[in-house]
């Protein structure tokens, strides 16, 4: 039975669909107003990594993960560039900051969602859900007469709920005009146009001109697209408060069952703090990109559990890089004696995988675990190799089928992860440059063992062990087999 941390009741619960094999997902992709981070990424590396577990299982997984286009955010920083001399508009300026979203997921091997609706796009979504709202009477106008709309916090006895506040314990809601409240609880649903912002980021409603409040979007486009109920709502935890608290009341406010389980990943910390741009301690996608390959920046990523608290130190890549490496280098060991155990691209099934693996993931999607997992089969893999069982592979004779069920486990394994490196994914993040030069690269090592190999024949042992340091020098460790040599890069 698939278990799930349910942050509402903040406990474990036994993950039972609203419909049979099917799963609906929906989870707060980012505000489109600056570059992504550390954080944007693990957040939405998380629920990849549940969408994949459940496809895994042979469900069939309808995963909703929204852009926020239009915020309060997103027109400060474009007023910001327009008083520093650049006069790009707040639409442009959120769309290519949603380019540059896309573009890390995908170098991380994020799958795209099924759906990735924008707010702007839901505009009259939003106002539906407040016309409802109003007449069931959770919602206002504004007693000024402006545009502004606000939730009525005190009209819903369960606001609070989510996090278990009471309404005398909340800050007061940091949306709106104060003075057009009836309590300083209550968020804005809608907000008034204001004369020193672009008409473009306004639209007509039955209130006046205006725009869309944070918290209603995201009720909005989850009900559009997953439906009044669906099984799962995710984000990080600093969404819980106000955000995800007030989705929930709003929706349920306006008869939606919407979220049957909350999930929130746990935060980063850089250096013992808090990773926040307050500090100036942010760590950017493109940086960490270009720190590491992509597929290691993964692996790091995944390590910890989803819900704990991500430590990020100076070493983190590089030791991420260096258990990576025993990954590839026992695929590499492997290409030899089994070209049939091929990459599976999205197709492993539970069937295919060690109970311990799956264990591990049905109890909260336990990562380390299964990593732990994955580990312990390359050690095996490799000591049935060192014990000179190589033969065993090429020749499929009698005990070999054990080590092919490893083999074949190890590469469910990974695909499950999203970290096989010979993956279309990975394989097709290889330009056309990157592959003339690493094959030119393998052409100079295969020749350096091969006149090695000539030199220990002829006892030329000075000339071998030279060979051997230089690639020890270049970063390049070879190990000797019955079967002959192998190489990799440290």
């Amino acid at each position: 039975m698939q278990r799930i941390y349910d942050s509402k009741l903040q406990q474990l619960v036994d993950f039972v669909t609203l419909e049979e094999g099917k799963v609906g997902m929906y989870v707060c992709g980012p505000t489109v107003q600056s570059s992504p981070h550390i954080g944007h990424l693990r957040s939405a590396l998380a629920y990849d990594l549940m969408r994949r577990w459940f496809t895994a299982q042979g469900k069939r997984v309808t995963f909703v993960r929204n852009v926020t286009d239009i915020d309060d955010k997103i027109l400060d920083g474009a007023k910001a560039l327009q008083e520093q001399g650049n006069d790009e508009k707040w639409w442009a300026l959120a769309y290519r900051v949603e380019r540059e979203f896309t573009a890390a997921y995908d170098a991380l091997g994020i799958l795209a969602p099924t759906y990735e609706p924008r707010a702007t796009a839901n505009i009259m979504q939003m106002q539906e859900l407040i016309k409802t709202l109003i007449e069931r009477g959770h919602a206002y106008q504004a007693a000024d007469g402006s545009a502004n709309v606000y939730f009525d916090t005190q009209s819903w006895p369960e606001y609070g709920a989510l996090t278990r506040q009471s309404l005398e314990q909340m800050e007061p809601a940091a949306d709106g005009d104060p003075l057009g409240k009836k309590t300083s609880t209550d968020f804005a649903l809608w907000k008034a146009h204001k004369d020193d912002e672009p008409i473009s980021a306004s639209w007509d409603s039955p209130w006046g001109r205006g725009r869309p409040g944070w918290h209603i979007e995201c009720s909005a486009m989850a009900k559009r697209y997953l439906g009044d109920t669906f099984d799962i709502h995710g984000g990080g935890l600093d969404l819980r408060f106000p955000h995800h608290e007030n989705e929930m009341a709003q929706s349920n406010a306006a008869g939606d069952g919407f979220a049957k389980h909350w999930i929130h990943n746990g935060l980063v910390n850089t250096g013992g703090q808090k990773m926040s741009k307050s500090l100036g301690n942010s760590l950017f996608a493109q940086d960490l990109l270009q720190s590491a390959k992509p597929i290691v920046l993964r692996y790091f990523l995944i390590q910890a559990h989803y819900r704990s608290v991500l430590e990020y130190t100076a070493n983190s890549l590089q030791e991420a890089a260096s258990a990576f490496q025993r990954i590839e280098s026992v695929l590499q060991r492997l290409e030899p004696f089994d070209e049939t155990i091929t990459s599976l691209n999205g197709e492993a099934r539970v069937e295919d995988l060690p109970e311990e693996f799956t264990q591990a993931m049905l109890d909260d999607f336990g990562t380390p675990e299964a990593l732990a997992v994955v580990h312990g089969t390359v050690t095996a893999i490799n000591t049935a190799l060192d014990a000179k069982n190589e033969s065993l592979l090429v020749g499929r004779e009698s005990g070999s089928a054990q080590l092919e069920v490893l083999m074949k486990q190890l590469v469910a394994m990974l695909d499950v992860l999203g970290l096989d490196p010979r993956a279309e994914h990975w394989r097709a993040g290889i330009s056309s440059e990157d592959s003339k030069t690493e094959q030119a690269f393998e052409t100079l090592v295969e020749a350096l063992l091969t006149e090695r190999e000539e030199a220990r024949a002829n006892k030329n042992f000075v000339r071998s062990d030279e060979i051997r340091d230089h690639l020890d020098g270049a970063g390049i460790s070879i190990e000797d087999h019955a079967s002959g040599t192998r190489w990799s890069v440290k």
